[in-house]
């Protein structure tokens, strides 16, 4: 093959209020708006461009696993145990409803938040930095 992949752009996050969900994700994750008209926002954040789409209904980025238990779509890393453990409090402050840090038996640590919409993100202690998760 000649050519490869080289990053991910752009993520699609489908939400019930653009005005609502640019303001949470700008207020609340630091995201910086770039774009906004009835239908969508365009937020940028850990660079890579998030398009908040108008959609019908209840729909979010989440899917079922085989287990029947609702899944997130996407990770975000921060450096290290240390940075999740703030990150984990700073979002807690911040009024984003977070669940507890995790030990999922791999390297590392996570926890899961979710936005307005309930689309539910993963943050983990990028394993690079992060030596002393034991």
């Amino acid at each position: 093959m000649k050519h490869k992949l080289e990053r991910v752009g752009t993520t699609y996050i489908p939400v019930t209020n653009v005005e609502l969900s640019a303001e949470w994700y700008v207020n609340k994750l630091g995201g910086e708006l770039s774009y906004k008209d009835e239908d969508k926002a365009i937020v940028n954040l850990a660079n890579q461009s998030f398009f908040l789409v108008q959609s019908n209904g209840q729909q979010t980025a989440n899917f079922i696993d085989i287990h029947g238990e609702e899944r997130f779509s996407l990770t975000f890393e921060v450096d290290g145990l240390d940075a999740l453990k703030a990150i984990h409090q700073d979002f807690r402050h911040a009024g984003i409803k977070v669940g507890e840090i995790e030990n999922r038996g791999h390297p590392g640590r996570n926890f899961v938040f979710q936005d307005l919409d309930g689309n539910q993100f993963d943050v983990w202690s990028k394993l690079a930095v992060d030596k002393k998760m034991e």
